[in-house]
């Protein structure tokens, strides 16, 4: 998952491939909730791991719910004991829910129904999203709740309620500002079905349908047979009692899906034969974990996607969908929609809006406003920086894409801490005007899909030069390798530390009992072409399954490199390697000759410095602060005669490239020498600073 401050898109020109999705958020998490009220054990499978299942499962776990394990680990079920419908007498605590409305209204329902002492506690953003409607709702049965700060808004403080007021008159709930109101009190109501039924009332319109739907699907795998009467009026039958289905598979999210959905009607197009997925030498997306047979409503933006041109094949539980043909679905088609059976996911319309010959004008959204941040606004404001004219009302939102290519402007997109902004928006980076696009605070998207951006770069395609590559090269000890990675981490950027790849060879050379010098210079290179290396986030490098990380820092390591970075073969064996590190969204590659020789198109070349005395003395902390023992005048006397070698070297010989930026870093820290290479890296955007 990206935990960047922002991540930078370069313009990305197809897509093509297969994408498994994450478990719904709104699944997910009522489907916890029903296992916590259920008695016995529910083995869940596929539950998604995100800020907002975690939230609730902590929450749960603090209310006695026995879950095991831990943590969400991908591929294995979670078993939830639940607590029968009842608390102890003396339950009381205080519950951080976030910015997770499908945690915060539902468990607030539940225990104002089951009593206690609790806190409703979350983020900022959560105390500005309405939840009065609920509380009214709630006071009918008898439930005490009081506001600990603004009326009509959490923190709430929850007490133990008088249901002696409990009548037979309907429960009236507002249905036109969330449908998480009434997803709420369907879920806390079967708690109290004794001898007679429990009747909801919906005034107003019913907004958001379709997770309604999901609900009332869900309460009948728990043993809660809802009488849906035409979304207005809904009886809980006498008698109820949650009871466990045993197991239970999370569907994959549908909203998640609009995403992959989109990209495949804006990205996919023709391909060369060999690429192609059919006959008929169309590229295409195919989307894992949701289709035909969904329960989720969103499903439902495959009709949106259809009328704007898009090619969508379904079966039970996946998605094909690839670009029109031009003229007939390329561009896409503007449309007019009442999007109030997919709220959500009509997001994802509105950047494809920026694909259309035409106005787009998405209506029936007013809950957006009240949504993780008032997105009306927000995606009003976002895509008139890309240059989009842009009309919003109260509970619609008109979109004229760019009028030509030149129009279209590269752009930083806040995204409010709202996970679909984020998602939707890196969709702009299929602008034909090539430029690239910005995404502030990605790691918001860890609330539904935090590893939304790994996916999409798994099928995203650009040319290569269009992928930014910042070099950093110098002498040994200069640093380098730290500065790298620390640059790498505040990008979100793929690390390749080219010293690392001449001291594996090195080291697999010497291993195998060769001679580092001309008689094994071919064998040594073969050797190099297949090994399988890789570097991790916690800077290991590893050869196959062997972590070698410390057995690659040694003296003897570094001068084994030295040799076999001399030796002709042997580097060209390692060009093509170092290359494929030249991946989305990005590279950092530290070296001798990273912008010298592999990338010598590279838009930021930095050579650091610093005298040999300073990297002696650097190199010396480093060795016995890993408890290898020393010596700072052996050590001066290796790194200046291994400086002299690598400069004198007839290939590839250490020294700056012409455009590259000179840095001594004798007399700075870490952090400013990270400071200023992201200084210089910024002045080459088009955004200016973050």
């Amino acid at each position: 998952m990206f935990t960047t401050e922002f991540l930078d898109l370069p313009a990305l020109d197809t897509a093509h491939g297969t994408v498994s999705l994450p478990g719904s958020k709104s699944i997910s998490n009522r489907v916890l909730l029903l296992a916590a009220l259920s008695q016995g054990t529910t083995v869940i499978h596929d539950l998604l791991d995100s800020d907002d299942t975690r939230v609730m499962l902590a929450a749960l776990r603090q209310l006695g719910c026995r879950i095991a394990p831990d943590a969400v680990v991908p591929g294995q079920a979670i078993e939830v004991t639940g607590i029968g419908g009842q608390l102890p007498a003396d339950a009381a605590a205080t519950l951080f829910l976030g910015n997770a409305g499908t945690a915060m209204r539902p468990l607030t329902a539940a225990l104002a129904v089951l009593g206690g002492s609790f806190e409703m506690t979350g983020v900022p953003r959560m105390y500005e999203r309405p939840i009065g409607d609920l509380v009214d709702a709630l006071r009918q049965l008898g439930c005490r709740i009081a506001y600990l700060g603004n009326e009509g808004f959490p923190p709430l403080k929850i007490g133990r309620p008088d249901f002696s007021r409990f009548g037979q008159a309907p429960i009236q709930v507002r249905g036109d500002v969330s449908s998480q109101f009434l997803t709420s009190l369907l879920m806390a109501l079967p708690l109290q079905a004794g001898s007679r039924d429990i009747v909801i009332e919906v005034v107003g319109e019913l907004i958001s349908r379709p997770y309604i739907h999901i609900t009332l699907e869900l309460l009948a795998r728990f043993g809660i047979a809802v009488k849906n009467e035409n979304w207005q009026r809904f009886v809980i039958p006498a008698g109820s009692r949650y009871r466990s289905p045993g197991e239970i598979h999370v569907e994959a999210d549908a909203s998640s899906a609009s995403y992959f959905i989109a990209l495949g009607a804006i990205a996919t197009g023709m391909a060369d034969t060999a690429d192609a997925d059919n006959a008929t030498g169309r590229k295409s997306i195919r989307i894992l974990g949701v289709g035909r047979d969904s329960i989720q409503g969103d499903i439902r933006f495959v009709e949106a996607a259809r009328a704007m041109g898009a090619q969508v094949e379904s079966g039970p539980n996946w998605l094909q969908v690839a670009r029109g043909e031009p003229g007939q679905g390329w561009p896409l088609k503007a449309i007019d929609l009442d999007c109030n059976h997919i709220p959500d996911a009509a997001m994802t319309l509105a950047v494809m809006a920026l694909y259309a010959d035409g106005t787009t004008t998405l209506r029936n959204i007013a809950s957006w406003r009240v949504k993780e941040t008032d997105r009306i606004a927000a995606m009003a404001i976002e895509l008139r920086k890309l240059g989009a004219t842009v009309e919003e009302g109260p509970d619609y939102i008109r979109i004229t894409p760019p009028a030509s290519r030149a129009d279209w402007k590269a752009a930083s997109i806040h995204t409010y801490d709202d996970h679909r902004v984020a998602m939707c928006f890196s969709l702009a980076a299929f602008n034909p005007a090539k430029l690239p696009v910005r995404i502030e605070d990605p790691k918001c998207v860890a609330k539904t899909f935090p590893d939304y951006f790994e996916a999409l770069f798994s099928v995203c395609q650009t040319e290569r030069e269009r992928i930014p590559v910042i070099c950093i090269d110098g002498p040994t000890a200069s640093g380098k390798g730290t500065i790298a990675a620390e640059v790498a981490r505040a990008l979100g950027y793929q690390l390749l530390d080219s010293g690392a790849l001449y001291r594996i060879t090195g080291l697999a050379a010497s291993r195998a009992g060769l001679a580092l010098d001309e008689s094994n210079e071919e064998t040594i290179a073969e050797m190099a072409l297949d090994m399988p290396v890789r570097f991790d986030a916690q800077q290991r490098v590893w050869l196959g399954d062997e972590d070698i990380s410390l057995a690659i820092r040694s003296e003897q390591a570094g001068m084994n490199a030295s040799r076999v970075s001399a030796l002709p073969a042997v580097r060209s064996a390692l060009v093509d390697l170092q290359l494929a590190f030249q991946t989305l969204p990005g590279l950092v590659a530290d070296g001798r000759d990273m912008g010298t020789v592999i990338f010598p198109h590279a838009p930021l070349k930095v050579y650091l410095s610093a005298s040999a005395q300073c990297r002696a003395e650097r190199r010396y902390k480093q060795l016995i602060s890993k408890g290898i023992s020393a010596n700072i005048s052996t050590l001066l006397a290796d790194l200046e005669a291994r400086d002299a070698r690598d400069m004198q070297r007839a290939t590839a010989p250490l020294k700056p490239a012409e455009d590259a930026l000179l840095l001594d870093s004798s007399e700075l820290t870490i952090e400013q020498v990270v400071a200023q290479v992201l200084s210089w890296w910024q002045e080459r955007q088009p955004f200016g600073r973050a």
